[in-house]
């Protein structure tokens, strides 16, 4: 529920298009809705302009699907995200997510209805009620290595369900700089950048010393042994000598996503 949903929410009940009951009902789920097994946290949206994102690792597809009929019955405006899922979450939420309209105020005749993109190489799944782009600029996401793109497409997928224009460039790391080179235009022109690598982690401050944009650095947990999970990586961005990077965790695209989005809209 964001700023322009509770809007339209009042209005409805000042004009009496919404009834008395039907507005205590959905009143009786905020903040939070109960599960059981979960409490959904409809106000997110409004205290920190994104909405939840569901984690799916570790819950079963009927609570992840129960989670989102939960916050598709809020009638918000928002798009949904669940992130570390699988095919199974994936078939669980296309019969659900299929019976709820595109537009949560259509009228009955005019209901088109949503769908879940799955992209199974970042286990993101998006319910995307709105294709608005409200960011004020150019997300970049830039991987060193192609083994790292699937942590990458997580940040992307997050930003642009967030509402962003996001970009993506691949395989560009420091073996080969005339790569990273060939795309310093796309680089200066972007108001954050995500950089995305494994190994020794050394792309975030090559691209820190090229940019004046804040760079969001994502250590992966590709390499071979001594890259210890991605530690050394970690270890590699936070001691970069680039002012101007920020890190996030081991194959934590989300939350670069995340962080990137918040940035671009401020």
């Amino acid at each position: 529920m964001n700023e322009r949903d509770v809007r339209h929410f009042l209005k409805g009940v000042k004009k009496g298009s919404i009834e008395i009951d039907v507005a205590l009902q959905r009143l009786r789920q905020l903040p939070f809705e109960d599960l059981g097994f979960a409490k959904i946290d409809h106000h997110r949206m409004l205290r920190q302009g994104y909405p939840e994102v569901i984690y799916a690792r570790g819950k079963t597809p009927e609570q992840v699907t129960e989670i989102v009929r939960g916050m598709l019955r809020a009638r918000a405006s928002h798009n949904i995200l669940i992130t570390r899922a699988d095919r199974s979450v994936f078939a669980a939420m296309k019969k659900v997510v299929g019976r709820f309209p595109r537009n949560a105020k259509s009228r009955p005749r005019s209901k088109t209805f949503l769908d879940a993109e799955f992209n199974e190489r970042s286990g993101t799944i998006a319910i995307h009620r709105s294709r608005e782009i409200h960011g004020k600029g150019l997300i970049l996401v830039v991987t060193a290595g192609t083994s790292d793109i699937p942590v990458a497409e997580e940040a992307a997928i997050t930003a642009r369900t967030m509402g962003n224009q996001v970009e993506t460039v691949f395989d560009v790391g420091v073996a080969g700089l005339h790569r990273l080179l060939d795309n310093r235009e796309k680089l200066v022109s972007a108001r954050v950048i995500v950089c995305v690598a494994g190994m020794e982690g050394a792309l975030p401050s090559v691209v820190g010393g090229l940019v004046s944009a804040p760079v969001i650095a994502v250590p992966t947990s590709t390499g071979y042994g001594a890259s210890f999970g991605g530690l050394s990586a970690l270890l590699g961005m936070l001691n970069s000598c680039a002012s101007n990077v920020s890190v996030v965790n081991i194959d934590n695209g989300f939350g670069a996503g995340c962080v990137a989005s918040v940035i671009n809209h401020s």
